[in-house]
């Protein structure tokens, strides 16, 4: 069974009609790049992902690395996959000229991401996290500092990670217990120890940048009181030399269920004199500057979900058209032929869950990657401001909502397959692996659900709010008297009214009493994602409709009512729940709320 990464025509869909990428163009910043350089830039990730980093997938999840107490050992085509990474120019893609950068698009890098997750998640962890790390050296790190490591990071010779989690502190990092001393050089001394840290250590590359979050001593408790730091795992010389090994040790590897080529690390900083750490911004906005490495890893976490989901359909599609199995149950001859397993109703309905749910999910990902770039490069402020406003609402539901349809789309691979979705000779038991970590990383459902309750609609928010209704009820608008699309949004009309009433009593609520407000707070994040996806699902199926309409090729006709027939199915069947999801969160129904410990 052979299934092609993700789909050229999807991704030239989403990113030449849904998002119309072609227009960036005209900004002054890719004034140099033209539509033959962003093909031409999506077929290299095509290629490098199908050359240098699908066929390891499967042997880097049965060796995983090992560490002898001196050495982290990888699988050699890991760094293979590196090299090969950076040399292309990937590290450095969006990043401005004069740092060395390709001033590629952040909508583009991110398609081109899409394809290196699909290939090999866990490999693609180390070159995403350095991406991250080093973007918050860009935004925030100053004079020599800044030049010191931002080169290396770009051109491949360092990698980075993010080190927020303690022992005792995941998500609640206004508590961490990392602290950092001043030295007499201008620098610090860290002390305290990291886990689950990615990528904290390996030898693919020179060295490692940890950006790291720890409290100046006598700094205030909570999360005013914590700073920046950035900690190398070897010091460089003022020259750019390679100098001594940093005070940060290796304490141990942990093994998870997927992602197990990207080596999961405990990471002790300051076992003798302390880690050399360098200040990176002000002191005390240490939080601030890390959101943006944590907003930015949530829209790559739903993207790395949105990907696995897409691989995960296309080998269950694969499967289901090759595999001949029974006959349709108004066949009762039993000397016709067997009909591949894709004849059978229930069979297509599971491909088409998987359909919307993958395909939905890498639309809401590319969208938001769209309103990074324009919060960043449109051509005015109020523009910029807009999206930025639409982002901050948006990024709990594309973390989350691929997180977690993205994993389903995965397990309903496996049940398409049958016994064969278990066994380690097809790849979907380790795609379902790989996707079930996807949920945690970066904020469970019920931070994102917290956040986006308590903050992004709460006292101080509620911009982003009105703008995603402008614009939902505006694409309503626009379907409401189109021939293909008129029922699809009277669904969707109803859902945002659903959305509306329930948000206005739930705020009501937060108000009144916030714990039991924010009780349901993870059914309202849903509720909220699957809105959100309709809405695009609705934008989808207009452009589909209408390039029927406009007389599309026979070779591309069968794409555009797949599309159509997809978002019909998910306002028909995906839109349902929200009724009683609704009546219950008006409702302010405290069932789990008011369950005792000692009742469990």
């Amino acid at each position: 069974m052979t299934a092609p990464l993700l789909n050229e025509r999807e991704l030239d869909f989403l990113l030449y009609e849904f998002l119309d990428t072609r227009a960036l163009l005209q900004r002054p910043r890719y004034a140099d790049l033209d539509l033959d350089v962003l093909r031409a830039t999506l077929d290299t990730a095509r290629s490098l992902a199908s050359e240098c980093f699908a066929p390891h997938n499967h042997k880097g999840d049965a060796e995983e690395p090992t560490f002898d107490g001196e050495r982290v050992h990888l699988i050699p085509e890991t760094r293979e996959a590196w090299e090969a990474f950076a040399e292309a120019g990937f590290l450095a893609a969006h990043h401005d000229a004069e740092d060395g950068g390709l001033q590629l698009p952040e909508v583009l890098l991110r398609a081109c991401m899409a394809y290196f997750n699909a290939a090999n998640i866990s490999t693609t962890a180390y070159a995403f996290l350095t991406i991250g790390a080093a973007n918050l050296v860009s935004s925030f790190a100053e004079g020599a500092l800044r030049q010191r490591y931002l080169p290396a990071m770009l051109n491949g010779q360092c990698s980075g990670t993010m080190a927020l989690t303690e022992p005792g502190q995941g998500s609640a990092l206004g508590d961490l217990r990392t602290s950092a001393r001043p030295a007499a050089d201008g620098s610090y001394r860290v002390f305290g120890q990291k886990m689950f840290i990615s990528g904290g250590d390996h030898e693919l590359c020179d060295n490692i940048v940890h950006m790291v979050l720890a409290r100046i001593e006598g700094a205030p408790a909570g999360a005013k009181g914590i700073s920046l730091f950035l900690v190398p795992k070897f010091l460089v010389n003022p020259d750019g030399s390679q100098g001594e090994r940093n005070d940060v040790a290796l304490a141990g590897l942990l093994h998870k269920m997927g992602y197990r080529n990207t080596t999961s690390t405990v990471l002790n900083f300051g076992e003798q004199d302390g880690a050399v750490g360098y200040l990176v911004g002000e002191a005390g906005q240490g939080l601030a500057y890390m959101f943006q490495m944590m907003n930015e890893a949530r829209i790559g976490v739903g993207l790395g979900a949105a990907s696995l989901a897409y691989e995960s359909y296309r080998h269950a599609l694969a499967y289901a058209r090759e595999r001949p199995q029974g006959r349709t149950p108004g066949n009762k001859n039993p000397v016709q032929p067997q009909v591949r397993i894709v004849e059978h109703a229930d069979v297509r309905r599971m491909l088409l869950q998987q359909k919307v749910y993958a395909e939905g999910s890498l639309a809401l990902c590319l969208y938001a990657s769209s309103l990074v770039e324009d919060a960043h490069t449109a051509p005015d402020a109020q523009a910029r401001g807009e999206a930025a406003e639409l982002l901050d609402l948006l990024t709990p539901m594309v973390k989350s909502w691929p997180s977690r349809y993205g994993l389903i789309a995965s397990d309903i691979g496996i049940q398409i397959l049958g016994g064969a979705g278990y066994t380690r000779e097809y790849p979907l038991e380790q795609l379902y692996r790989d996707n079930r970590l996807n949920p945690i990383h970066e904020g469970t459902e019920g931070i994102q659900a917290i956040d986006l309750l308590a903050r992004k609609l709460g006292p101080r928010g509620g911009d982003g709010y009105e703008l995603f209704l402008k614009q939902a009820r505006a694409t309503v608008e626009q379907a409401a008297s189109d021939a293909h699309c008129a029922r699809l949004a009277d669904q969707l009309s109803d859902a945002l009214r659903r959305l509306e009433e329930v948000t206005a009593a739930l705020q009501a609520q937060v108000t009144e009493d916030a714990d039991h407000g924010l009780a349901n707070a993870s059914v309202y994040l849903d509720l909220f994602g699957r809105v959100t996806v309709g809405w695009l699902w609705l934008r989808m199926a207009l452009l589909a409709g209408r390039a029927l309409d406009n007389g599309a090729a026979a070779e591309q006709a069968d794409f555009y009512r797949g599309k159509l027939h997809a978002a019909d199915y998910f306002m028909t069947w995906e839109l349902a729940p929200l009724a009683a999801q609704a009546d219950l969160l008006r409702s302010g129904n405290r069932l789990n709320l008011d369950m005792q410990d000692a009742w469990f």
